[in-house]
């Protein structure tokens, strides 16, 4: 009988010690979910999910750069995650389309934790899953601003052997935060590749209409350069193209070429992986195994920038 009213009694204290704690710790998950933003995100299927920022943001993270990359280029990448997502999402009374964000390149890559095993396997899942996990909730609600306005942190793979590109140098308007800055690679030469086009290849990318015939120098010349010494406006065919237009018909890596030409063939060499503007991702990785914290990786790409919450943005 002793025992049993021992055990009663340790029962009670136990009751007494953690059902309070137990309705704190439930009170305080319920606050902190009425707080949590949430992003619409058109799913390759055509459907529109409503998710968690954060748990989105694990997938772009996982889809956008390397799961292997160092902890402060894992942050950083989260952090330029965000800053476009939280862009969309303020743009979101004027969208009529009935999602903030797609899958694909034409907003950034996302990836389901199916797709993660699937790329990564079961056995590095947990781990890479739990690394990217961390980059994102150690710098959660950290969005880039500049002049009270979200910034455009448009990132890319790799900046090769030259400087990144002034926006206006790529697309038509300028940004003062994206400007030429040191690549921050070790290995600037990681991308080079070389592409070969006969007169037939050519002819149908361009979608020029003639006979196609054997080539001449004057049939693919880079007309000017770029401040950082990439192709910006390239004549060819009689034709004049931006770089990003003729990368994007060609299928080139980069618009930082070398171009050799003879009769039967043109072969363009690329260096670098992008459109080189913002921040490099082999950049950051290369700087933060150089000691660099995330916060100067993006002071680096996207100078003149402040990190702020998204409740002070």
């Amino acid at each position: 009988m002793r025992k049993e009213w021992l055990r009663i009694l340790v029962l009670l204290v136990i009751i007494i010690v953690l059902f309070p704690w137990t309705v704190l710790r439930w009170y305080n998950q319920s606050e902190v979910r009425t707080e949590d933003i949430a992003i619409r995100v058109l799913m390759p299927d055509g459907q529109v999910k409503s998710l968690d920022l954060e748990d989105y943001l694990v997938g772009v993270v996982a889809a956008e750069m390397p799961a292997e990359f160092e902890e402060e280029a894992l942050k950083a990448q989260a952090i330029a995650a965000r800053t476009y997502a939280a862009q969309r999402i303020s743009q979101r009374s004027g969208n009529e389309a009935g999602y903030d964000v797609d899958t694909t390149v034409n907003s950034q890559v996302w990836i389901s934790e199916a797709k993660m095993k699937e790329k990564w396997n079961l056995l590095s899942y947990w781990r890479y899953h739990s690394k990217i996990e961390k980059a994102v909730t150690s710098t959660k609600d950290q969005v880039l601003v500049a002049r009270g306005q979200y910034i455009d942190a448009f990132f890319h793979s790799s900046t090769g052997r030259k400087p990144t590109e002034r926006a206006e140098d790529v697309w038509s308007s300028s940004r003062p935060y994206l400007q030429n800055v040191a690549a921050g690679e070790e290995k600037p030469t990681r991308y080079v590749k070389t592409y070969t086009f006969t007169p037939s290849d050519l002819y149908q990318k361009v979608g020029h209409s003639s006979t196609a015939k054997a080539f001449t120098e004057s049939d693919f010349a880079v007309l000017s350069e770029t401040a950082a010494g990439r192709a910006k406006v390239v004549r060819v065919l009689g034709k004049n193209y931006t770089g990003a237009q003729i990368r994007t018909l060609l299928g080139l890596a980069s618009t930082d070429m070398e171009i050799t030409i003879t009769p039967q063939q043109i072969k363009i060499t690329t260096y670098g992986n992008g459109h080189a503007v913002g921040m490099s991702q082999y950049g950051a990785n290369d700087l933060a195994k150089a000691g660099k914290t995330c916060e100067e990786i993006l002071q680096h790409y996207y100078p003149g920038t402040q990190l702020l919450n998204l409740t002070k943005a």
